[in-house]
């Protein structure tokens, strides 16, 4: 078999991308705009030299010979592959002239799942068919050599697609764009007849009926119902109308162009919508005056004596003896300077950081009096290791039946 037909011209390579964007290119009028309908309202216009700046850009390389280039080398054919139940179209695969017709098929059967024995194949070029390879229907399993479909698997690729003298009068090597081998799958029970292989249309849909989905919590419908309970202005729409307001002004923000109206920048420089201010009420957290935290607890305890703190027989000095109302927990407590740092203020109580003395930071702590002890408790020698393992163990013991309010 001989190609002279393709042997005597390099066409170009042709592709659906460079037909659209001729077809586009056609269409320009001579006020050099290309005019496309985006709304039943209105067009918008693309200037010309855009688009030809498309059309180079796509078609850049069609012209360039990539056996010449060095992009290829001279023996590496680009074949689309493509199958007779499939949409899918495997572009450029990359084949070697020497490559046997067998090899395509096993190239086929892996892309496709069609066995080589139901595969029709048509070699084209151009568009042009070049050759019909049939199908054997049945496999070659006994490597029988006059098995039928030995006829064909050992011929090679350059054979039909042109081998070492496929080359111009100067002896470039001609490049042959637009290679394509088509398989039809005669199989018929074959796993991809009939669109089982890409046909979404025909997998059975999960389906819920309006009942069970409105009775969902976590759904968008749940979530909408619950945000039109809070305002009965509430809808979908609004809320993504806003959403499209906020993004666009954090977008002028992010650009440094002012704010739309109706936004704000807040105390950190975050983008905020301007909303009148809405009082929020604290919730303050119940006070329950238990008898063990009434003043008779702290009644034996002034201010400046040492003492020492369960759990963990920490040591400090009384700095405080009082209510504390800043810690949401009624009844007195006893404010301790201790020692070493294994508090958790500075003197300080609350979110608003009333203070009510001075300590360094983890320094102070306030505790109820029934775990405050007064006396002589001086201030421990780092190198002191007489503590009493039994009075950590008493108060391991008593600590169990504190609460968990007993220090802040």
């Amino acid at each position: 078999m001989t190609l002279s037909s393709h042997n005597n011209t390099n066409s170009n390579r042709s592709n659906d991308n460079r037909t659209t964007v001729d077809n586009v290119t056609n269409d320009i009028d001579s006020s050099n705009t290309i005019s496309t309908t985006t709304n039943s309202s209105g067009t918008s216009s693309i200037r010309n030299r855009d688009m030809l700046a498309l059309k180079h850009y796509i078609t850049a390389k069609d012209d360039i010979n990539p056996y010449v280039e060095g992009s290829l080398h001279v023996n590496t054919l680009l074949i689309d592959l493509t199958h007779s139940n499939l949409q899918q179209r495997h572009i450029e695969q990359r084949f070697d002239r020497h490559d046997t017709l067998h090899d395509v098929k096993i190239r086929i059967h892996q892309k496709t799942g069609t066995p080589p024995h139901f595969q029709r194949l048509v070699l084209k070029s151009g568009g042009q068919v070049l050759q019909e390879i049939p199908a054997t229907e049945e496999p070659n399993t006994s490597h029988d050599s006059h098995h039928p479909s030995d006829r064909w698997d050992d011929y090679k690729l350059g054979y039909f697609f042109g081998g070492g003298g496929n080359t111009s009068i100067d002896g470039t090597p001609i490049f042959l764009p637009s290679l394509s081998i088509h398989c039809v799958d005669i199989n018929p029970h074959s796993v991809s007849k009939g669109g089982q292989l890409e046909d979404t249309s025909l997998v059975e849909k999960y389906t819920m009926s309006e009942q069970e989905y409105d009775a969902r919590s976590g759904t968008l419908r749940d979530w909408s119902r619950r945000q039109r309970q809070k305002d009965e202005t509430f809808s979908l729409r609004k809320h993504a109308q806003q959403h499209r307001e906020l993004c666009e002004a954090q977008r002028q923000h992010k650009l440094g162009l002012p704010l739309p109206e109706g936004f704000v920048l807040d105390s950190t420089g975050k983008v905020i919508r301007d909303e009148p201010d809405v009082v929020v009420v604290p919730v303050v957290k119940k006070q329950v005056l238990h008898e063990e935290h009434d003043e008779s607890s702290v009644a034996n305890m002034t201010v400046g004596q040492r003492c020492q703190v369960r759990p963990g027989k920490r040591r400090g000095t009384v700095a405080y003896i009082g209510l504390v109302p800043e810690l949401n927990a009624a009844g007195y407590w006893v404010g301790v300077i201790f020692d070493e740092p294994v508090g958790k203020t500075d003197g300080t109580a609350g979110s608003s950081s009333k203070r009510y003395f001075e300590a360094m930071p983890n320094y102070g702590g306030f505790v109820r009096g029934n775990n405050v002890q007064v006396g002589d408790f001086p201030e421990r020698d780092i190198l002191d290791d007489d503590d009493d393992d039994d009075d950590d163990d008493s108060d391991s013991d008593h600590d169990d039946d504190d609460d968990d309010d007993d220090e802040l």
